[in-house]
């Protein structure tokens, strides 16, 4: 069990990291979002429900390293005709929970609730998550080792999701 002054430094800098996060994907900042993930990241956008197998159903998004990697190069090429001109973006993050302080891996398990202003040609849309982390210490800074966006409307029709959430 941490202490309580090593917890709150724990809480203060998981807060930032995510707040960082937010900043970097409603700014279009790709590249540098990129960059806050391990590895073996995985980003997972569950469709149909918040506990399906991935590797069974289908998702909106599961993604590797690799893919994740992909699909920034494909943000930046501008081409993508549904963020042309790309979205306006601002998002809220609230609710930030520390899930797991000593997990047995060294990940540290973190959820938050996020909602997302999204005001595009198409229309002003808003869309509300349950975002689950596996973070990690890489070289002294906080790595996204997994995300999981758990939307609210996941069981519905998406008609556009061409931005990262």
């Amino acid at each position: 069990m941490l202490s309580r002054e090593s917890s709150a430094t724990l809480m203060s800098a998981i807060t930032a990291f995510l707040y960082r996060e937010a900043r970097l994907q409603d700014e279009h900042q790709y590249e540098a979002w990129e960059k806050l993930w391990t590895d073996d990241g995985v980003y997972w956008v569950p469709a149909n429900g918040a506990d399906i197998d991935p590797e069974r159903q289908m998702s909106i998004i599961y993604d590797n390293r690799s893919r994740i990697a992909l699909r920034v190069r494909q943000l930046m090429t501008g081409k993508h005709f549904t963020q042309t001109p790309q979205s306006n973006l601002r998002r809220l993050i609230s609710n930030i929970e520390l899930m797991d302080e000593q997990p047995d891996d060294g990940d540290i398990a973190v959820a938050s609730n996020s909602l997302i202003f999204e005001s595009s040609l198409r229309d002003d849309t808003l869309w509300a998550a349950r975002n689950e982390y596996r973070l990690r210490h890489v070289d002294g800074e906080l790595r996204m080792a997994a995300k999981k966006v758990i939307l609210v409307n996941n069981a519905k029709a998406i008609y556009t999701l061409s931005f990262l959430v």
